[in-house]
C-alpha cells in the first residue's frame, strides 16, 4: 500500500471523513454491532479465528456472528437487560466472549470486560459500582463468584462435566437455543456509552471509564494509520480483551474494518506464540514490549518456525531500541512504538501507513484529530527539548472522546487540557518522547497497576497494619510490584507470611498485580501531615537494583 504523508493527512483531516463510512449516524443513531459485524455479514468474510486451551480451533464468519449476537440480544431482552445496562464478561479469549460483546452491543447495552486474573474483591467492586445486570463466566472462573456480594444474574459457559451448572441462573448455550435469529439493533447516539472500562489509580479504587459511540472514529483511525491494517493482513493482537488495548484493538478495531481477528486462549509463552504465528500465518502483530522481550529471550526457537510478519506494533510501555533492532533482524519487519490510555484510546503513534520522520525512543506523533502538548506546572506549553506533562488540547482535538470518569472519581481536566499524568520531552515537531509517570502507577509486563488497589487489598489481611506499594525496576517486566508492609506484633515476619500475603492478594485482587516482593518494615515514610511518601520507597527499590 502506498503510504500517505503525515503532514498532508492531518492538514485536511476531519472526523466526518471516517463517520461518513459508517452505516449509521452518530447524530441520528448508530448501533456498534451493526458497524463491526452486520455490515460485513453478506460477504463470506471470517470475523474470528480461535484456538482453545485444549488445542481445538475454529472460525466464525461475520454472518454467523450476526445470528449468534441476535440470539444473545434476545436473551438479554428476556431477562430485562435494556439500553444502557451493563453486561459483564469474565471469560478467556474464546468465541463465547465475542458473542457476548456483539450481542450486548446489538441490544444497545454496555459491555463491561473483566480480566480473568481478577480476584473476587476486584470483581465485586466493578459489578457493584456499575450496577451490572448480568455476568457471563465459565466453570473455571465460577468459584470466584462465591465470595462476591450483590452478584447479578449469571450466565455460565459450562465445561464438559457440567460443573456448577445448577448454581448459575442460566447456561450460555441453552439460554440462546430457540431464541429468534434476528433482533432489531438498538440505536445509540454520539455520546452514549457502549463500553464500561475501569482504570487503575494511585488513590482509592479503580476509576470508571465509559467509551461513547464517537470513540469508533478514533478506533478506526488507529487501526488504519498506526496499525496499518490492510485487507489482506492476517492480524493478531496478543493483548487480552479484559483490558482496553485488547478490547479496543483486538475486538472492536479490526472488526470495524472488516478484518479477521485472532484469539489464542493459551497463556503467553515463546514457543506457543511462535507456533501460533506460523499456524495462522500472522502478518500483522500487536503486543506489549514484554511480549517482544520474551520472544527475544528465546531467539533460538525462531529458526524452527516459518513466520512472515509484514509489520508489528507495540503499546503499553515504552519500546526500547534493542527490541526494535531485534524485531527487524529476526522478522525482517518494522515494529512501531505507540501510545495511549484506557481513558483516551491510542493518541500518539509511529505510523505504519504514514510517512513521517523517524525518531529513536519516540512515542510518535499525534493521531489525526488530536493535538498533544507538554505542559509545565503552570500549564504553559514547553518548548523543544523541554520536559513537561503530556496533555491533550481538547479544544483542538475533535477525535477526543473521554467524558470524564464515570462516577466523577477524579477531575483530570485543567482548562482546555486533559492531563495524562505522563512526563515527556517535547521534540518540537509535534512528537514526544516518554520519560515516566508523574504519579505512582506501576507499568509491569504491559499492565498499569494502581498501588492503591494492592495496598487496600493487603490491609484486608488480619496481619497488616499498613502497606505501601511501589514499582521496582525489572529487566523482563519493566517493573515488578513491591510491597512494604507493617504487621501487627502478634504476627511473625518471614517467608511463610510473605507467601500467605501474596496468595491473599492473588485471590482477592488479581494474579497480575500481586506483590512479587514483600519487605516487612517497622514504619512507612510519611509527611508531617501523615501522607505516605511513596517516592522515597520507590527510590529505595531503585537503589536495591542498582546495588546488584
Amino acid at each position: 500500500m502506498q503510504k500517505v504523508n503525515y503532514e498532508d493527512l492531518i492538514k485536511d483531516f476531519s472526523p466526518s471523513m471516517i463517520e461518513d463510512q459508517f452505516v449509521g449516524s452518530l447524530e441520528d443513531g448508530i448501533n456498534v454491532c451493526v458497524e463491526i459485524c452486520d455490515r460485513y455479514a453478506e460477504t463470506d468474510k471470517i470475523a474470528l479465528r480461535y484456538k482453545r486451551i485444549d488445542g481445538t480451533d475454529g472460525e466464525m464468519s461475520f454472518k454467523e456472528l450476526q445470528t449468534r449476537s441476535a440470539q444473545f440480544a434476545n436473551y438479554l431482552q428476556s431477562v430485562g437487560v435494556s439500553k444502557g445496562d451493563r453486561v459483564a464478561c469474565l471469560l478467556p479469549r474464546t468465541p463465547e466472549l465475542m458473542i457476548t460483546v456483539l450481542g450486548t452491543l446489538r441490544a444497545g447495552a454496555v459491555y463491561q470486560p473483566l480480566f480473568t486474573a481478577f480476584g473476587s474483591g476486584a470483581i465485586e467492586y466493578r459489578l457493584n459500582q456499575a450496577k451490572t445486570k448480568l455476568i457471563v463466566t465459565n466453570s473455571e472462573q465460577w468459584p470466584k463468584l462465591n465470595d462476591v456480594k450483590g452478584l447479578p444474574k449469571t450466565l455460565l459457559v459450562q465445561d464438559a462435566e457440567g460443573t456448577y451448572a445448577d448454581a448459575a441462573d442460566a447456561l450460555f448455550s441453552a439460554a440462546q437455543d430457540g431464541q429468534p435469529e434476528t433482533f432489531e439493533p438498538v440505536l445509540i447516539k454520539r455520546n452514549d456509552p457502549f463500553l464500561q472500562m475501569f482504570t487503575s489509580g494511585t488513590t482509592g479504587k479503580s476509576k470508571g471509564v465509559t467509551v461513547p459511540a464517537k470513540g469508533l472514529i478514533s478506533f478506526w483511525t488507529y487501526m488504519t494509520y498506526a496499525i496499518g491494517l490492510e485487507e489482506n493482513d492476517t492480524y493478531w493482537n496478543v493483548a487480552d480483551p479484559g483490558w482496553a488495548y485488547g478490547l479496543y484493538y483486538a475486538v472492536v478495531g479490526p472488526l470495524l474494518l472488516g478484518c479477521t481477528t485472532h484469539f489464542n486462549e493459551h497463556g503467553f509463552t515463546a514457543d506457543d506464540t511462535f507456533q501460533f504465528m506460523q499456524d495462522y500465518k500472522i502478518t500483522n502483530l500487536a503486543a506489549a514490549p514484554t511480549a517482544y522481550r520474551l520472544l527475544m529471550a528465546n531467539e533460538d526457537m525462531r529458526a524452527d518456525y516459518d513466520i512472515n510478519l509484514r509489520v508489528a506494533s507495540s503499546a503499553g510501555e515504552p519500546l526500547n531500541p534493542e527490541v526494535i533492532t531485534w524485531v527487524k533482524r529476526i522478522f525482517d519487519c518494522p515494529v512501531k512504538d505507540q501510545y495511549g490510555q484506557t481513558e483516551t484510546g491510542m493518541t500518539a503513534a509511529n505510523f505504519h501507513a504514514l510517512e513521517h520522520e523517524e525518531r529513536t525512543a519516540c512515542m510518535g506523533f499525534p493521531l489525526p484529530g488530536y493535538r498533544l502538548v507538554a505542559l509545565d506546572s503552570d500549564l504553559n506549553e514547553v518548548g523543544p527539548g523541554e520536559t513537561g506533562e503530556l496533555a491533550i488540547d481538547v479544544d483542538a482535538s475533535p477525535q477526543f472522546f473521554f467524558q470524564g470518569y464515570t462516577w466523577g472519581e477524579k477531575n483530570p481536566f485543567k482548562g482546555k487540557y486533559y492531563l495524562t499524568g505522563d512526563i515527556v520531552i517535547s521534540n518540537g515537531d509535534g512528537s514526544h518522547s516518554y520519560t515516566g509517570r508523574d504519579d505512582d502507577i506501576i507499568a509491569s509486563a504491559g499492565y498499569r497497576i494502581g498501588p492503591a488497589d494492592v495496598e487496600s487489598t493487603l490491609l484486608e489481611h488480619d496481619a497488616v497494619i499498613e502497606s505501601a506499594v511501589v514499582g521496582k525496576p525489572d529487566e523482563k517486566r519493566g517493573s515488578i510490584v513491591k510491597a512494604y508492609v507493617v504487621i501487627k506484633p502478634e504476627f511473625t515476619a518471614g517467608d511463610e507470611l510473605t507467601e500467605e500475603l501474596q496468595q491473599f492478594v492473588r485471590k482477592r485482587l488479581s494474579t497480575h498485580s500481586f506483590p512479587r516482593e514483600i519487605e516487612f518494615v517497622d514504619v512507612l515514610p510519611k509527611t508531617p501531615s501523615g501522607k505516605l511518601q511513596r517516592f522515597l520507597l520507590r527510590q529505595r527499590a531503585e537503589e536495591e537494583v542498582a546495588a546488584l
